[in-house]
């Protein structure tokens, strides 16, 4: 089953529910894969990869946004945030740990050979590819600065 078809199926449940929190979450959702096949052109659709970017920064948004709504003392904005966050995470895999990551980083350091920050670039290019949509690239880059220094 694909996203969007995941998503309207959801959607359905938060209508008949009445939540309407899951509800905002979820429109924009919808909201942002349809733009993502308008920019695309393509009526087939957008590609896994690129549904999880998608969904990575709509989660990235509303936590960025309830952090600075918690800077500013307003936990009435912030919460609403923070619940439409773990909405839409629902739909990505399931984040890896610090120390998974830093297991795979480990690895990619072994394979490459890498020994210095000066390698940063080769081992992160290899890590965001192998960790795409399973960690945010805050974690692994903080991973790979930590093995690398």
């Amino acid at each position: 089953m694909s996203l969007q078809d995941q998503v309207m199926d959801a959607m359905k449940v938060a209508m008949k529910a009445k939540d309407s929190q899951t509800l905002e979450a979820l429109r924009s959702i919808k909201s942002a894969l349809l733009l993502a096949q308008t920019e695309s052109g393509t009526k087939a659709g957008i590609s896994e990869a690129e549904e999880i970017k998608l969904l990575q920064k709509q989660v990235k948004q509303r936590k960025d946004s309830a952090a600075i709504y918690k800077e500013q003392g307003r936990e009435d904005l912030a919460e609403p945030e923070l619940a439409q966050a773990q909405v839409i995470e629902q739909f990505l895999p399931k984040q890896l740990s610090e120390e998974e990551v830093a297991e795979t980083v480990d690895a990619i350091i072994a394979e490459t050979g890498a020994s210095s920050m000066k390698d940063m670039g080769k081992v992160m290019g290899l890590a965001n590819e192998r960790l795409a949509g399973k960690a945010d690239g805050k974690t692994i880059s903080n991973v790979v600065k930590a093995r690398l220094s």
